[in-house]
């Protein structure tokens, strides 16, 4: 049995309309309506996947509806730009664009408040004085006497610290998954720029702690959280969360020594 699709061209029955896809057998603008509605709804999972991920990263002011949305958007992009003849599967190439998309959403959504940004600003500006001066991690104890803020407003502007060093951790590892690929239609001095941005990150990776150096492939490559994180590690979450901060604050502050002012995390 075959079914048409709207512009006169078949697929077969046997296979899926996301199958058919993925294969390159059909175009998105071949399939019938009913056929793109199957596929967006087979996908769907995937985008509120991808939102949950990065949502547990980000501060709770964040709604998940807004990414979710912006995922899917996301999605229709995909669907209408995918090129099966570049050799990458859909799903691959969807979820890149899918988390391209709500990136771009925070970002223009700004949820970094101001007077949160001056608080991060006063406490990373600290925290490097103070590893000059003693040579060694600033505690909390050590930023609120070298900030003035109390211990709440010290708590909340390190978490705060964190979820912005995420956020663009999550933006360079989109890069390096899809639009810095060798296969992407991305422009190629884009391309250029963020290849060089990888590699200059990833030398400073090396300097870290081989502590430091785990909990970030745990957290980024094989995507575990927090709690599974300490398990594997055989530590606390507290603990966890602390070496992560501490990784993401070397980097950053490495970046910035190494490249100047221009951040990249």
């Amino acid at each position: 049995m075959v079914t048409s699709s709207s512009s006169g061209k078949s697929c077969s029955s046997a296979a899926s309309p996301w199958e058919a896809l993925e294969a390159g057998t059909t175009a998105w603008p071949d399939f019938a309506p009913a056929e793109k509605e199957a596929i967006v709804r087979h996908y769907a999972p995937k985008i509120r996947f991808l939102a949950l991920r990065l949502k547990a990263k980000l501060p709770r002011n964040v709604e998940l509806g807004e990414l979710i949305s912006a995922g899917t958007l996301g999605l229709m992009e995909a669907l209408g730009k995918f090129k099966p003849q570049l050799g990458i599967r859909f799903e691959t190439y969807a979820e890149s664009r899918i988390r391209g998309a709500m990136l771009d959403e925070l970002r223009r959504l700004d949820w970094f408040p101001r007077s949160l940004r001056q608080r991060v600003r006063q406490l990373d500006e600290a925290m490097q004085r103070i590893e000059h001066e003693t040579g060694r991690r600033a505690t909390e104890e050590d930023l609120q006497r070298a900030t003035g803020l109390d211990e709440k407003d010290v708590r909340l502007g390190l978490e705060a610290l964190q979820n912005q060093l995420c956020l663009s951790l999550e933006a360079m590892q989109d890069s390096l998954a899809g639009e810095g690929g060798p296969q992407s239609d991305a422009d190629p001095m884009q391309t250029a720029a963020t290849q060089e941005l990888i590699e200059r990150v990833a030398s400073l990776i090396d300097e870290l702690t081989p502590r430091e150096k785990l909990v970030l492939s745990l957290y980024y490559s094989d995507e575990l959280n927090m709690r599974e994180t300490a398990e594997v590690m055989g530590i606390t979450e507290g603990r966890v969360s602390q070496l992560h901060s501490q990784a993401l604050g070397r980097l950053r502050r490495e970046f910035r020594n190494h490249y100047g002012e221009h951040d990249a995390v």
